[in-house]
């Protein structure tokens, strides 16, 4: 694979900041190549010295609508088939997690069942006033997704969205504090860039190190996660981009960060 070459995901790199867009027409439903190649695209991107933090979104009217029903509709499955599929899709949502860059998740239109563990692997998002994220499986006869949904919502909600397949929109999404921010849709991916702008403009060796700490003491004890992070603290204050900053600081000047 290349990452600028890509089918169903495309990548475009300005400024320290990658903006990933999902492209499969004509809702942007997870196939088998949608799933690799965005697990692709994050695995790369982590590598990148000139990619600092990520926008990620989709094309058109749809985030991500969920698998690809209708490629799947009376599919006959070969042995292990069906298995490899859902290890796919399990890894395309951990290498959002996983990814060493911070990824903002701007949320266009629909994410649902699939799409919306997609937004819940993003480590800050924004909506448009478009957005709608559900879990519909059970209008289908499937069922997965909720334990991405707990990331995002309390116990009664996941239940209802699950049970009742019933979406919550954009501005739902802001009032009960999922997203940063639900806007006007024209204005959501220039908002995207000037938050992905401010991240990239901090020591990427601190935002790789923070989000490194985040995904690891979040199922920690207040103890052992506050320990954890002391230690990043100490390691963080070992680095060039650590020194660069104080030294800034005390010279009223603006810092700059090499990742070191």
């Amino acid at each position: 694979m290349e990452l600028f070459t890509l089918d169903t995901v495309h990548v475009v790199i300005t400024d320290f900041v990658a903006v990933v867009t999902m492209d499969n027409p004509p809702v942007n439903a997870q196939s088998d190549q949608t799933q690799e190649e965005l697990t692709f695209a994050m695995d790369a991107l982590s590598d990148r010295d000139d990619v600092r933090a990520i926008v990620l979104t989709g094309d058109g009217k749809a985030f991500c609508a969920g698998v690809d029903i209708k490629s799947r509709a009376g599919k006959v499955w070969a042995e292990g088939a069906r298995r490899r599929n859902q290890r796919s899709a399990r890894e395309s949502y951990h290498s959002i997690r996983e990814c060493t860059k911070p990824v903002i998740g701007a949320i266009n239109g629909y994410a649902l069942g699939a799409g919306l563990a997609i937004v819940a692997s993003c480590d800050v998002l924004i909506a448009s006033e478009r957005a709608q994220i559900g879990l519909p499986e059970v209008t289908i006869g499937l069922m997965g997704g909720c334990r991405h949904a707990m990331q995002l919502f309390g116990r009664s909600q996941v239940r209802w969205m699950m049970m009742s397949g019933e979406r919550v929109d954009g501005a739902e999404l802001y009032r009960r504090g999922v997203v940063q921010a639900c806007v006007p849709h024209d204005e959501l991916l220039p908002l995207a860039r000037t938050m992905a702008a401010k991240i990239a403009g901090y020591s990427p060796l601190a935002t790789t190190l923070a989000k490194q700490s985040m995904n690891t003491i979040e199922h920690m004890s207040l103890r052992d996660g506050y320990r954890y992070e002391q230690e990043m603290t100490m390691q963080l204050g070992k680095s060039e981009d650590s020194k660069e900053a104080m030294a800034a600081f005390a010279e009223k000047r603006a810092p700059v960060f090499t990742g070191r």
